[in-house]
C-alpha cells in the first residue's frame, strides 16, 4: 500500500457537504478563518479543511496580501490552512452583511441563492476534518490556496456528477443522503490531494511534494509499507537504490526531518491508532510498530503525545465513551 493510501487508512477523516449554492451576479460572500467555523461545521474537530468546487459558471476567489484566483467550472479550491477567504463574481465587490458563510451555517441551509439576477455560478462548498497531528503531516508545506481542476481526470469527473446526484437525493426523503454527500466530501478532497501530488513544480516543499519526489517518494512508501523493519539511512537509502547523503539531504529539504525521525512520527501514529481501536496489549503494538521492548516504545510514545501510552490509551476511551453519551442523550 502506498504512503498516502496507508495515512489514510490509519487517520480518521470527517467529510461533509454542507451547502449547494447558486449565485447570479454581481454576488460576494466572505469566510471566516476555518478554526471559527469548526463549532458549526464538526464540533470537537481538531482541524477543519474548507473546499469549494465550481460546478457551473465561474468565479474569483480572494485571499489577504494575494492576487485574486479566477476559478472556472470543474476547479475544486482547497484552503488547507483554513484562511479567512473571499468569493465573489469579480474581484473586490463587498460581501453583504448576510453573505458571511458563518451567519449561513448558522442556518444550516442545504441550499443558497442570492445575487443581482447577471450570469450564474453554481458553488458545492464541504469541509474536511482531521486530526491535527495528521493535519501537519499531510498538508504541511501546501500553500494557502490550492486549485485543480477535477474535470481533467475520470475519477474527478465522476465525482463531480455523483455530488450533483447526491445532492439531489439529499433534499428527497429517502435516508442516507447525508450520509452518501459525507464520503463523496472525503473522496473529492483526497482527489484533490491527488492530483496536486501529480502536478509538480518547482520550489514545492512538504509531505505531499515529497510523495511526488523521485527519491523522497520511494522512501516513504518504503518506510510505510514496512514500519516495524529495522530501518536505518543505509537500508533505506540502497532499498531505493540511492546513497544516504542524497536521501538524507532531499527527505530534510521536502519534509523537513530526517528520514529517522519520520519513522518515529509515523511509528507513533500507527500505535495511536491501534491503542485507541484495539484491546491489544502494549507489549503486541510495541512490536508491532518495530520496538523490541515496552521501554523502549514508552519513552517514544511518552515523548510525542506527552504520555505514557497505557494512561493516553485510558484518557482516549474514557473521552470518546463521553462524546457516545452526549450524542445518544
Amino acid at each position: 500500500m502506498d504512503a498516502l493510501s496507508e495515512i489514510l487508512r490509519v487517520v480518521r477523516l470527517v467529510g461533509a457537504i454542507f451547502i449547494q449554492a447558486r449565485f447570479t451576479a454581481p454576488w460576494s460572500y466572505q469566510s471566516p478563518c476555518a478554526d471559527s467555523l469548526a463549532p458549526l461545521l464538526e464540533p470537537g474537530a481538531e482541524r477543519v479543511v474548507i473546499f469549494h468546487l465550481i460546478t457551473e459558471g465561474e468565479c474569483f476567489v480572494e485571499l489577504a496580501d494575494q492576487p485574486p484566483t479566477r476559478l472556472i467550472a470543474g476547479d475544486v479550491v482547497l484552503f488547507p490552512r483554513g484562511n479567512e477567504h473571499r468569493m465573489n463574481s469579480q474581484p473586490g465587490l463587498a460581501p453583504a452583511a448576510s453573505g458571511r458563510l458563518d451567519a449561513v451555517l448558522s442556518r444550516r441551509p442545504r441550499q443558497l441563492a442570492y445575487g443581482g439576477g447577471g450570469p450564474t455560478t453554481r458553488i458545492v462548498c464541504g469541509y474536511l476534518a482531521c486530526d491535527a497531528r495528521l493535519a501537519r503531516m499531510l498538508l504541511a508545506g501546501m500553500p494557502s490556496l490550492v486549485k485543480v481542476n477535477v474535470r481533467g481526470s475520470n475519477a474527478g469527473t465522476w465525482l463531480e456528477a455523483s455530488v450533483r446526484y447526491a445532492l439531489a437525493e439529499a433534499r428527497s426523503p429517502r435516508p442516507g443522503g447525508a450520509g452518501v454527500l459525507a464520503k463523496l466530501a472525503e473522496v473529492l478532497v483526497i482527489e484533490v490531494l491527488r492530483l496536486y501530488v501529480n502536478e509538480q513544480r518547482d520550489g514545492r516543499a512538504g509531505w505531499l511534494a515529497g510523495l511526488g519526489d523521485p527519491i523522497v517518494g520511494p522512501a516513504l512508501n518504503a518506510m510505510h509499507a514496512g514500519p516495524a523493519q529495522a530501518w536505518t539511512l543505509e537500508t533505506l537509502a540502497n532499498a531505493i537504490g540511492t546513497s544516504r547523503s542524497v536521501l538524507a539531504e532531499r527527505f530534510h529539504r521536502l519534509v523537513g526531518s530526517s528520514p529517522m525521525q519520520y519513522l518515529t512520527q509515523w511509528r507513533m501514529m500507527l500505535a495511536a491508532n491501534l491503542l485507541c481501536r484495539s484491546n491489544a496489549p502494549l507489549a503486541r503494538i510495541a512490536e508491532d510498530v518495530g520496538y523490541q521492548t515496552d521501554t523502549a516504545f514508552s519513552r517514544a510514545f511518552r515523548r510525542e503525545f506527552g504520555a505514557p501510552p497505557a494512561a493516553w490509551r485510558r484518557h482516549q476511551w474514557t473521552h470518546t465513551h463521553v462524546q457516545h453519551s452526549n450524542s445518544v442523550s
